[in-house]
Formats: structure tokens, C-alpha cells, sequence
């Protein structure tokens, strides 16, 4: 039965007066109701609307009651059955909420509302290919005109550029047009066009402040753009018209924690899982912030808990050995070796499974196995990834041929003075966040995280709007006026503000800002520089069993990796032969053989005094967002020195790529 066919059978002009004013005031037309479906308790458009007040006023328990009966006596009513995904929601139970919400669209395909919710439902089950095409066809259906549909289907079938064509012609004929502005902003979002996507998504939210899937892709542009406590701000609109949205709630945790307010963010979490602890979605998430702030053996508890949920889910096997201090049993090895023979949730699932598997396997001292998965889920995550190691060497040149003493020198006045950023630079798994956990136990030095500001600020400079263009820097870098250069500084540390709780000095942690010494040195000429450095195959191996959660995607075969690893050094050279002294080199072996020698060597450069507790760095308590997140909570341990040597057979295509020179530097 149709929500229209429920109406004609039942519902009169008293029904329909309740149902105008529900959403304003639920209290009053609850009470309404109460005496209409007294005189009519069979009524099917009444009890629908019933529940649809229950839950509007918190009380889903009571509208879980009221709806079960009644699509057990309608299973054709597809309202009935939308209202029953939305209860479901509201008591964490997405998976039983997605299936009522197929139900409502598979009655009536045309119920733009329920794929929406659908959409929603599963996307925070981490369904990702499913929830986009639902939120997809809600799209379509907001969509009236035949071209605006042609370009919605050119983007569900990955037709990019005729998708973009086909939204900006139709633009030029009907330039207000909402659904299609939103379109081309969801088109520059897949294009890593974050910036284009935000002006358009700004312009579409004048139009339609009402637009709730427009201001969802806002948000997220927002948080691509860096720009947290903005995207905060979106996300509380959004929840103050769905406050139950799962996708809303698990993104505004995901956003406190970027602004490291883990206490409220684990607060989204704990009340999700109140409701419902079996969204393993959601225990990842819990688990993960429960990693940050130290609670190590309760995140351990939220990812075996995930697992058990969907033994499937890659991601929560990846986060188990992404602790690196957990030990696998023979009993996860058996479980994650089934998983293998299970059909993939998703490329990226499966690549996280492998990687697993690798670690269990190498705690295990099964080599060839580990190597075997370690291979397979790198050629996994390769296939997703754009990646070029002669873009990268061209790169290279380019920074090497614009900083020249010369340019440097006529440039040795510019920037902003202030020496409050210490930058830790170098390849991921490289000894930085042992430096920065040493660092940020003194007094007058904070942690934060890794900060992606510079990396933001140079891509805005180079121009480009995504990776198919070619950016204009570094090389637009010579352009820039003193007082430039000075503001650059400054929106610098007005940016990373936010990470900061009052201490003089701060830590970005941001290892890939190796690429821009360059640029912080002109415009931050006092902050401080220290390259993190690590044995090249150590290094380069640690990353290449890493699955990175995003970027570093040059780490998934071992040929790029000697390669970038090699572009790294001989930048790192340049800088050392332009600005001697400039930046502070840490050999992490060094720093395994004699921890206080490197201590005091780190705080002299700092212009810091010696601290006892820089020694005993791993009793700091503060937030770690890296891999290494639970190795610098023990004392320093020589574990890793060896761990690539039973490697070293499989690794000869890495050795190849570093060649003689750097292995004649690093020699094993």
C-alpha cells in the first residue's frame, strides 16, 4: 500500500491538520493523535504518524513498537517502511535501517527522501560504492531536466569529463540552478578540486540554505581545505535538522579529533555505541580515538570488537596491527587466512587485510608469507593511486634550480620573524615522532599533529586544481614581494593556531613538508628544521608495509620508494650545501645508541634547556595521531634496527632503485 492509497482509505481533514504541524511541534501533535486514534486505532496514515512523533521527540523505542506491527500488517506501505529505517537509525542499528529503507525504495523508486537516508545508512557502514549511488539517485530524482540526468548517469558511470561538460552547458542556460551546482561541486570534489568545490557549494547554500546534501559536501570540502572549525560549524547545522544522522555524527567525531577535542569526540562515539554497539564503522572510529589519547588496551578492545562484527572489514584487522605492539595469535592468522577466501568489501578493504596479514605472518617469522601479502596488498593499493616518479623528480629539479645562494641572499631579509614552529621533516617511519614525542615532553614545547598547512598554502600558490594540471610552483615562488612573504608567515601561524594550547613553541610534524624547506625558510626564516632520517632500507621497507590512510603514494612499490627515497636525499643535500646549519639532522640509530646525546643535541638546536623529562618521553600522556603512536609510549628499544634483514631477498628490486651512491652512504 502507497502512502497516497493509505491517505484515501483513512486519513481525514483532522490527519492531515496533524501531519502540517509535526515537524514544528511533535509534543502537541502526539497529543492530537492520541485522541484521533482513539476513535480509530486501526488507522494506518494515523500510526505512521504516531511513530513519526515518537521519534522526533527521542522516544524511537516507543515508535519501534508502534511501526513493527504495522509493516508486519502492511509491507507494501513504503512510508510505513521509511519511517522504519529512520527509527532504526535513531537506535544505531544502520544495517536493519538500510534494509527497511530498500524496502521503502524498491516500493516506490520515485522516494527521494528514503534514498537519501539509504545513502546515509550506508555510507556509515563504510559502503561506499552503494551509498553514493543511493545518494546518487536521490540526485536524479531532485534532477527534472533530461541533461542534468544524462550528467548525473556520466558521473554513477565515472565519465568524469562528460559529466562536467554537460553540467557546465547546462549552467549557462539556468546559472541558479541548485541541483546542478551541486553536481559540478560533487565533480570537483572527486577531481581534488577542494577550493573550486567550496566556492561553488558557498553559492549553492545562499541559494538553498535548506539543501542538506549540498551542505554535506561542503563540510567535506571544508575538511579537505583544512578548515575544521569551519566544517564544525556545518556540522551542527546539519544535526540540528537530523540530529540521528550517523554520517553527520561519525564525521563531527572525526572533526573534533582534528581539532584534538578528543573528550567530545569520544562522547559521539560512546553515545552511538550506547545504542547499539554492533556498527563496527563506528567501534573503528572509537577505537582510533582511543588510540590517540593513549587508552591503548580499550582501542584493542573496540578493533577485536569490529572484527568480530564484520570479520571482513579489512580496516579493523589493519588497525589491530597498525598498534605495532600487537602480537597476532595463531587464531587471528587463521581468521584473517578465511577472510581471504570471503569476497572483498572493497579494493581498499581487501589491501587492508593483506597488510595485516603481513604483520601476522612476520610475528610470526613466516617471511616468504608475509612478504607474499605485504606484495599483494601494495599492488592492491598501487592500482587506486596516481602516482609518477619522474613527476616527482622533475619536482625535485625545479626546487633545486630555484634555490640557488643567489636567490636565497637576495632574499635573506624576507618572512615573518617569529620563531614559535619547529618543523620535523623526512619520510613517514622515520624516527619523527620519536623526535617530536622527546620535543613536545619540555615545558615550552607543544605537540600537535601533522599539520597539512604548508602543504595547503603551496598548493594554492602553484594554481593547480587538480592532478592532471601542472602547478606553477615552486617556481611562482620568485614572484613574491618581502611583505608577501611576511603574510604567508603570518596566515601560516594564524592557521595552526587552533592546535595550540599556549606554549611558546609548536611542533608540525608533517614529514613531506621535506619538499618545502625552501618555502618555510624564506617565510618563516627563525622556525626551526629537523630531518628525521632513518637507514634507507629500514625506512623504506617500514613504509612499504604501511597502508598510509591517505597520501604517501609513492610507498606501494618498491621501485618508487628507492627512488623518491633517493629525490629526498639529494634535496636534502642541496639544502645542506645552500644553508649550512640550517637544518638539524637526526639519524634515528643514532638516536637508539645514545638517547641523551640526541636530547641535548635536539634542545641546543631549539635554544631550549635540558629537561629530564625529555628522557623520559614515553610517561608523556598527550595525543599521538601516528602509526608510531604506541612504540613512543615505551622506552627507546632497538627492535627495529633489523626487522628488513630477513627481508633483505625480496627487497633487491628497493636496492636496485637507491643504487650505489646511496647505499655506498648507508651501507647495510
Amino acid at each position: 500500500m502507497s502512502f497516497a492509497a493509505a491517505r484515501s482509505q483513512d486519513a481525514d481533514d483532522a490527519l492531515q491538520h496533524v501531519a502540517r504541524g509535526l515537524a514544528r511541534d511533535p509534543a502537541a501533535a502526539l497529543a492530537q493523535l492520541g485522541a484521533l486514534l482513539a476513535d480509530n486505532p486501526h488507522s494506518v496514515y494515523g500510526r505512521q504518524l504516531k511513530a513519526v512523533a515518537l521519534r522526533l521527540l527521542a522516544r524511537a523505542p516507543e515508535a519501534l513498537a508502534v511501526l513493527e506491527p504495522l509493516v508486519a500488517e502492511h509491507p507494501g506501505f513504503a512510508e510505513a517502511q521509511y519511517e522504519l529505517g529512520l527509527c532504526l537509525r535513531a537506535l544505531g542499528r544502520l544495517a536493519e535501517s538500510a534494509e527497511a529503507l530498500r524496502r521503502a525504495v524498491t516500493l516506490k523508486g520515485d522516494f527521494a527522501p528514503a534514498w537519501k537516508s539509504l545513502g546515509d545508512a550506508l555510507l556509515a557502514q563504510d559502503n561506499k560504492t552503494e551509498g553514493e549511488a543511493a545518494l546518487g539517485q536521490f540526485a536524479a530524482l531532485s534532477a527534472r531536466d533530461p541533461q542534468l540526468r544524462r550528467a548525473l548517469q556520466a558521473l554513477q558511470q565515472g565519465q568524469l569529463a562528460l559529466a562536467e561538460q554537460l553540467c557546465r552547458d547546462y549552467l549557462k542556460r539556468r546559472p541558479a540552478d541548485v541541483t546542478a551546482i551541486r553536481l559540478l561541486a560533487e565533480l570537483g570534489l572527486k577531481l581534488g578540486r577542494y577550493a573550486d568545490a567550496e566556492k561553488l557549494l558557498s553559492r549553492c547554500l545562499e541559494l538553498a540554505p535548506d539543501f542538506l546534501l549540498a551542505r554535506y559536501n561542503y563540510t567535506f570540502a571544508l575538511i579537505r581545505l583544512g578548515r575544521h572549525q569551519q566544517a564544525l560549524a556545518e556540522l551542527d547545522t546539519l544535526l540540528a535538522a537530523e540530529a540521528d544522522n550517523p554520517n553527520y555524527l561519525i564525521l563531527k567525531g572525526a572533526t573534533l579529533v582534528r581539532l584534538a577535542r578528543y573528550d567530545e569526540a569520544l562522547a559521539i562515539y560512546e553515545r552511538l555505541l550506547a545504542q547499539s554497539d554492533s556498527q563496527p564503522q563506528v567501534q573503528l572510529s572509537y577505537g582510533h580515538t582511543l588510540k590517540t589519547v593513549g587508552r591503548q588496551a580499550q582501542a584493542i578492545a573496540a578493533y577485536r570488537r569490529a572484527a568480530a562484527l564484520d570479520p571482513e572489514l579489512g580496516e579493523a584487522w589493519w588497525s589491530l596491527a597498525n598498534l605495532k605492539t600487537v602480537q597476532f595469535d595463531s587464531a587471528d592468522l587463521a581468521a584473517m587466512r578465511d577472510c581471504l577466501n570471503m569476497p572483498a568489501k572493497s579494493v581498499e578493504q581487501r589491501a587492508q587485510l593483506l597488510f595485516a596479514l603481513g604483520k601476522a605472518c612476520e610475528d610470526a617469522a613466516l617471511h616468504e608469507e608475509s612478504f607474499a601479502h605485504y606484495a599483494e596488498g601494495n599492488r592492491l593499493r598501487r592500482t587506486t593511486l596516481h602516482y609518477s616518479t619522474a613527476e616527482n623528480a622533475e619536482r625535485t629539479d625545479a626546487t633545486i634550480e630555484l634555490f640557488t645562494p643567489e636567490f636565497l641572499a637576495a632574499r635573506a631579509d624576507f618572512g615573518c620573524e617569529k620563531s614559535d614552529p619547529i618543523f620535523i621533516v623526512g619520510l613517514p617511519r622515520s624516527g619523527s615522532t620519536l623526535i617530536e614525542q622527546i620535543l613536545a615532553s619540555h615545558s615550552q614545547i607543544e605537540g600537535t599533529m601533522e599539520l597539512p598547512d604548508v602543504i595547503a598554502m603551496s598548493r594554492r600558490l602553484g594554481g593547480r586544481r587538480d592532478m592532471r594540471e601542472k602547478s606553477r610552483y615552486p617556481g611562482v615562488l620568485a614572484e613574491l614581494s618581502p611583505a608577501q612573504w611576511a603574510a604567508l608567515g603570518e596566515e601560516y601561524l594564524e592557521r595552526t593556531r587552533v592546535q595550540r594550547r599556549g606554549k611558546p613553541f609548536f611542533i608540525d610534524k608533517m614529514p613531506n613538508n621535506f619538499a618545502h624547506i625552501g618555502f618555510i625558510h624564506l617565510m618563516l626564516p627563525n622556525a626551526k628544521i629537523i630531518d628525521a632520517r632513518r637507514h634507507p632500507i629500514a625506512c623504506c621497507f617500514s613504509n612499504f608495509k604501511q597502508h598510509f590512510a591517505r597520501g604517501q603514494r609513492f610507498s606501494y612499490e618498491l621501485g618508487e620508494l628507492g627512488a623518491y627515497y633517493r629525490d629526498y636525499l639529494r634535496l636534502m643535500d642541496h639544502f645542506d650545501a645552500v644553508l649550512p646549519g640550517r637544518v638539524l639532522r637526526v639519524q634515528y640509530e643514532d638516536t637508539v645508541a645514545d638517547l641523551e646525546g640526541q636530547v641535548r643535541r635536539l634542545l641546543d638546536y631549539c635554544g631550549l634547556p635540558f629537561e629530564q623529562a625529555c628522557l623520559d618521553f614515553h610517561n608523556n600522556k598527550r595525543a599521538v595521531h601516528t602509526a608510531s603512536s604506541e612504540q613512543v609510549r615505551r622506552p627507546v628499544y632497538r627492535d627495529a634496527l633489523s626487522q628488513f634483514r630477513p627481508f633483505l631477498p625480496q627487497l633487491q628490486p628497493l636496492i636496485d632503485a637507491l643504487g650505489p651512491e646511496v647505499m655506498a652512504r648507508y651501507p647495510l
